[in-house]
């Protein structure tokens, strides 16, 4: 069973999302909120029986209800949950009263303050917006106090609000949200509001609490692109070419046009940064995938890239013999290496990577004249209106985006180039083109969105440490040859310093560790013509590897304990120290494992890592069968996140992370031959079994600070947390991602 949202809407008239336009009238920006109208025009909104709109995040309705409105996108990370908590919190309102839906595109309304946008990712939801939204909720509680206040003539210092309800003790009096919601609308916005300490929280770090989005998703009620059906609607499913820079030469669409339920095939333009292509629109969506199926397609691959992924590499390790740009450089790594008493050397070897989201790339279009209307899991709002609006050269304030929940994204729904958005309005177009006035929802298969594009690059590291006499780490060298992600987007200005792409050595260029000599270069590699993007903690998911593997064998060279070498080395890192700390203490580092059985060796390893704010360490436990043949037991993981909005979530975050992480660790990697993607759907891009899955416990350090990164930083630490648990078992280095089984050099 699955929901359906129908949008009826009379002939002419124009585009009128559901639920966008609570905010009207002028307005400015006040205490980072978007206020309504005041005065006269709030009087007679409520005169009208309106609901109490204070700003654009909050709308309480006569029934009590409250509405809050997200302006960042749900994708299975609990962000509904904790922006809902935020507001809650400070509004004193009933839990099991608050609803949330998805804020439409509007950067002066919603914009991410860490991105300069509205846009979800970084793991800056939370971060971004811990004072904006508490200070929403405090506004309107503010004004339903006046209102009653007014209402009983006693004074507003007298008057308490707890879970919905409005109080003065003395008299008696009580009155729910919704009894004052029209009175409360005829307030004056106060210019100051107070704001709760966090001894007096009541919802914020509260372990227990009713997900937002969670009953709407048990019931079938949760609604994602695939539940969009609009009047007259038509489903396009693309033909994309084999390789990278194909177009389309000649089609022969008849085959595609007997298939019963197959209305038309259209061919559809493409750019530098999206594919060129052919849709089959049709009834529904099986018949579109078996008309695309049915067409003949030639493609013109003149100018397409034929690159294998194995020669890519190859050039790589060429590339990494020359220094690279100077990415950091602290002390004299040089001179430390000449007078070294040893020197650790290695080559670090790391795939592409495919977001692999439960929910293939989708978007429903609905093109009129002069304006477009779009329903999406929407990450990146000011990207996609900015590009869509662009392309169809009308004002961006003509398109319109409606945010709904996305099946997970893991950076792939991030694009600045708004590649897939900008797909499906180029089918629309080209339908509109041929006397095709339906909205059109188009719909990628898993195995176009398999071989799509935008992975997570390719990278070497070529690694030196040296050490000295007593094992301590006098010198460090790494140099990472890989794609730029942000180079040619509109990030580069913030994100590319003196022609150093800090999302390719974040976790490296800024090493925790206290090392004397550092130095980090990087080689951007710009004739590779393989697309890339964001990947969930970007470019952590490869330094992390690089300096916790690095660090441990330093430690085993040194014949040191590799918490106890990390602890020495992390002085001045107290919320690194914590995270160990509490790592290790509740994974029992230090007793010995339970031995293995019928000639199975075990092994416990460690990771911490800072990343997006946050510091994360885990403790692995691993079994290595005698055939080598791997078996990962247990995750112990403690997080510092600062104060823990939604402890649940947090947890819930950081059991995923591990387990995507672990996914990618195991099985991950992207391939192509002669440049074709030679993987297509999860029988050879595997993602974790259930039978694969680890035990995993999780441990949050209590803080006060504000809160920081949540979605990304459970990644990082896992995979050299596994690779030193191998070690530990059988003594093989792992150099290479994903980890291949069974291990080399393992036997009975």
């Amino acid at each position: 069973m699955t929901s359906q949202i129908t949008v009826e809407r009379s002939p002419g008239a124009p585009a009128d999302p559901v639920r966008r336009r609570f905010v009207q009238g002028s307005a400015g920006l006040v205490l980072g909120m978007y206020l309504a109208p005041l005065g006269a025009a709030r009087a007679a909104q409520a005169a009208k029986g309106a609901d109490f709109r204070p700003n654009a995040f909050v709308r309480i309705g006569t029934d009590g209800i409250v509405t809050i409105y997200a302006k960042h996108l749900e994708m299975g990370q609990g962000a509904y949950t904790g922006l809902a908590t935020l507001l809650a919190e400070e509004l004193d309102a009933d839990w099991e009263s608050v609803r949330v839906e998805g804020a439409p595109a509007n950067t002066e309304l919603y914009k991410n303050f860490a991105l300069d946008m509205q846009g979800t990712g970084g793991s800056t939801a939370m971060s971004n917006s811990y004072e904006q939204m508490r200070r929403a909720g405090a506004t309107a509680r503010a004004m339903l106090v006046a209102a009653a206040a007014e209402r009983w003539r006693v004074p507003a210092g007298e008057i308490t609000v707890a879970k919905g309800i409005v109080s003065h003790a003395s008299s008696g009096r009580r009155a729910g949200f919704g009894e004052l919601a029209q009175a409360a609308a005829r307030q004056s916005v106060p210019a100051q509001v107070r704001l709760k300490s966090p001894g007096e929280f009541g919802l914020i770090g509260k372990p227990v609490l009713r997900r937002a989005d969670g009953a709407d998703k048990v019931r079938a009620r949760a609604l994602f692109t695939q539940d969009v059906q609009l009047p007259g609607m038509l489903v396009a499913v693309p033909a994309h070419p084999p390789r990278f820079g194909a177009t389309v030469r000649r089609v022969d669409a008849s085959k595609a046009l007997a298939v019963p339920g197959v209305r038309a095939v259209v061919q559809f333009e493409g750019s530098a940064t999206r594919f060129a292509g052919v849709a089959v629109l049709a009834d529904h969506t099986w018949a579109a995938r078996k008309g695309r199926d049915a067409l003949a397609v030639e493609w013109d691959e003149s100018g397409a890239y034929r690159e294998s992924s194995d020669g890519i590499l190859a050039r790589y390790r060429e590339i990494a013999a020359r220094p690279g740009l100077a990415a950091t450089s602290k002390g004299d790594a040089q001179a430390a290496f000449a007078s070294a008493a040893r020197i650790i050397e290695a080559d670090f070897e790391f795939p592409y990577l495919a977001h692999a989201s439960m929910e293939p790339l989708n978007c429903v279009v609905r093109l009129g004249d002069g304006q477009c209307e779009i329903w999406n899991g929407e990450q990146f709002q000011t990207p996609d209106q900015r590009s869509v609006a662009d392309y169809l050269r009308i004002p961006p304030e003509r398109v319109t985006i409606h945010q709904l929940y996305a099946g997970g994204s893991f950076g792939r729904r991030a694009s600045s180039t708004a590649d897939y958005v900008l797909e499906a309005v180029a089918i629309a177009r080209a339908a509109r083109a041929q006397g095709i006035r339906a909205p059109i929802k188009m719909a990628w298969m898993r195995e176009d969105d398999m071989r799509g594009g935008y992975y997570r690059p390719m990278f070497l590291h070529r690694a030196r440490v040296g050490l000295d006499a007593k094992g301590r780490i006098t010198a460090w060298q790494v140099r990472i040859v890989g794609q730029s992600i942000v180079e040619s987007s509109p990030f580069a200005p913030v994100a590319v310093k003196n022609g150093v792409d800090i999302t390719s050595v974040e976790g490296l260029s800024d090493l925790s560790y206290g090392v004397p000599n550092l130095q980090v270069e990087l080689h951007t590699v710009r004739d590779v013509a393989v697309p890339v993007l964001w990947f969930r903690s970007v470019g952590h998911t490869h330094t992390a590897f690089t300096a916790e593997t690095l660090v441990d064998e330093a430690a085993v060279a040194a014949g040191q304990d590799p918490v106890a070498y990390r602890r020495a080395l992390l002085k001045g890192r107290p919320r690194h120290l914590a995270a160990l700390e509490l790592a290790t203490q509740r994974a029992g580092w230090g007793k010995p494992l339970a031995p293995g059985l019928d000639g199975s060796r075990r092994g416990r390893g460690v990771a911490v890592h800072e990343s997006f704010h946050s510091v994360a360490a885990q403790v692995v436990e691993v079994t290595v069968a005698a055939d080598g043949s791997l078996k990962v037991d247990r995750v112990v993981c403690a997080i510092d996140c600062g104060i823990a909005i939604n402890p649940d979530v947090v947890r819930a975050q950081m059991e995923g992370g591990i387990g995507f992480a672990l996914s990618a660790a195991l099985h991950g990697a992207i391939t192509l031959k002669d440049g074709v993607v030679e993987q297509s759907n999860f029988h050879d891009y595997r993602v974790i079994r259930i039978n694969e899955m680890p035990r995993v416990e999780v441990h949050i350090v209590p803080s006060q600070a504000k809160p920081t990164g949540v979605g990304e930083p459970g990644v990082p630490p896992l995979a050299p947390a596994l690779a030193n648990a191998i070690f530990n078992a059988v003594g093989v280095r792992v150099r290479s991602l994903p980890i291949r089984t069974p291990l080399a050099g393992v036997r009975a």
